[in-house]
């Protein structure tokens, strides 16, 4: 009879049971093999278990070695199969008890000197264990992370492969690790560093209350980046679901050190040079994107234009369906992607169109083509789109203005108290419960509808206009969506329209 132990693969952020089998079968000739659809470094297992077991005063038995993963036909990838092969063959050898081993789901890399290395992904699996009833075996520096599984969950996490077999033995008794710490960011941007713009710090305040995508437009130096990095800042902090669910995909991508969780948003900036799979997620081993990795959080993509189109509008279906699934021939991996879209852009490529007193070298075509690098149904999906002026010598003369990012949260976490009551978040809310929450006053719904044909709406943008307008209706305490609503909400989206026709008049 085979012995046995568990593992897991991952599909995305969550971590399927592997049973892990080893079988001894007859033979003269010392032969390790490892079946089930193994990727080259679950293959190379056997030769890191070899070395393990050599540094400790093991040897292999001269038969042949017959590793199992089941189910076959789903592909295993990755180093942390060592450590559930390792406990298997130590099963099958008699070394340890067999029913131990098949109690215990295992997790982690072995070094050639039988020490265990921490690998992606520890907290999935300690959940996996825990939904399937198994106690966990861990190396000892994942512990922390695996340890906010839940205290329930019987944790193993020895250091060596020599600490688990006298654990096993009942010499060394390993206590069950403590989670990792929950750090708080220290905050040192703070909207009162900000001088003058206010209109943008208006819409910064609407987008955090209810996680509206935002667009600033302003030429260089006017503080769009400056902005966009103080939104944190005022965006309440993350509720437990929503902690442990960014969690789990950071522990996939790596980003857990030492199992330190943190209560405040992800804020992801990439570089405007990432590829398509670098934003949303694949690669050999479908790895998730800078838009999973903002999940619940901000994904901020400063000069816009500047990425790849194809990347850009690869954005659409996250920012309307909050997931992105990476097809590949064998198999369809899904990364939750509820992101908040904030982005700036200048008017043009040399920085100059649209602005007063200020002209474009290259005139009307130059920021034709550099906005039309943005396609329509991109633009389309952000609800606020912000011009920021230049800042004049008479802003950075101002004083440091008295409201900064503390009273801006408290308006924040209020309007949001009011959403949270209906159910959803302002940007997230569904057609039919948005018709009744957002139903504007006659006078609105006359405004609105005007717009609607002299803008040219779509259905889309004629939702989103009134989702922006119950923001600003919650920002003020109001039941509701009143004509001065509708009418903010409307000028919060024509930014960037009016640069066009400025550079050809």
């Amino acid at each position: 009879m085979a012995a046995r132990t568990a593992s897991v693969a991952f599909e995305g952020a969550r971590a399927q049971v592997v049973d892990v089998q080893v079988q001894t079968a007859g033979g003269t000739q010392p032969i390790f093999s490892v079946v089930g659809l193994a990727d080259k470094a679950v293959a190379e297992s056997k030769e890191r278990v070899r070395a393990a077991f050599a540094c400790i005063g093991l040897s292999l038995p001269s038969k042949r070695l017959i590793v199992n993963l089941a189910p076959a036909d789903r592909p295993k990838e990755g180093s942390h199969f060592d450590l559930p092969i390792a406990i298997s063959l130590m099963a099958e050898l008699g070394i340890i008890p067999k029913d131990a081993a098949e109690e215990h789901l295992a997790f982690g890399e072995l070094g050639l000197n039988a020490t265990l290395a921490p690998t992606p992904g520890a907290l999935p699996a300690a959940v996996a264990a825990g939904s399937a009833g198994l106690s966990l075996i861990c190396p000892q520096d994942s512990g922390p992370e695996a340890a906010w599984a839940g205290g329930e969950l019987p944790i193993i996490a020895p250091a060596s492969l020599i600490q688990l077999i006298n654990h096993f033995k009942g010499s060394q008794v390993l206590s069950r690790p403590v989670p990792g710490e929950l750090v708080e960011t220290d905050r040192v941007t703070d909207l009162n560093q900000v001088k003058g713009q206010e209109g943008a710090k208006r819409a910064l305040e609407i987008a955090a209350a209810g996680q509206h995508n935002l667009l600033f437009i302003g030429p260089p130096g006017s503080g769009k980046s400056m902005l966009a990095a103080r939104l944190p800042g005022i965006l309440p902090p993350l509720d437990v679901e929503e902690l442990l669910d960014v969690s789990m995909i950071h522990s996939v991508a790596g980003l857990l050190e030492r199992g330190r969780l943190t209560r405040d948003r992800p804020f992801r900036s990439p570089h405007h040079s990432a590829s398509m799979a670098a934003m949303v997620g694949g690669g050999t081993k479908a790895k998730p994107g800078e838009a999973s990795l903002a999940h619940h959080g901000v994904l901020f993509l400063d000069e816009l234009p500047e990425f790849h189109p194809q990347v850009l509008d690869s954005l659409r279906q996250p920012l309307e369906t909050g997931s992105i699934t990476v097809a590949r021939a064998n198999a369809h991996i899904s990364y939750n992607a509820q992101f908040q879209l904030i982005a700036a852009m200048n008017p043009c490529r040399c920085g100059g169109g649209g602005q007063d007193g200020q002209s474009c070298r290259r005139g009307p075509r130059c920021a034709a083509d550099y906005q039309a690098r943005i396609s329509g149904p991109m633009m389309d999906r952000i609800d606020l789109r912000i011009e920021v002026p230049a800042v004049t010598p008479a802003d950075l003369a101002l004083p440091t203005p008295n409201q900064g990012s503390e009273e801006a949260s408290e308006r924040v976490a209020n309007a949001r108290a009011a959403q949270k009551a209906r159910g959803y978040l302002n940007a997230q809310l569904p057609p039919d419960i948005l018709a009744h929450v957002a139903e504007p006053d006659r006078a609105g719904e006359t405004l609105l509808n005007q717009a609607a044909t002299t803008m040219a709406l779509t259905a889309r943008s004629y939702h989103r206009v009134l989702r922006v307008a119950r923001t600003v209706a919650d920002l003020e305490g109001s039941e509701a969506v009143q004509r001065v609503h509708i009418a903010e909400a409307l000028a919060s989206r024509r930014g960037g329209e009016r640069f066009a026709p400025a550079l050809t008049a």
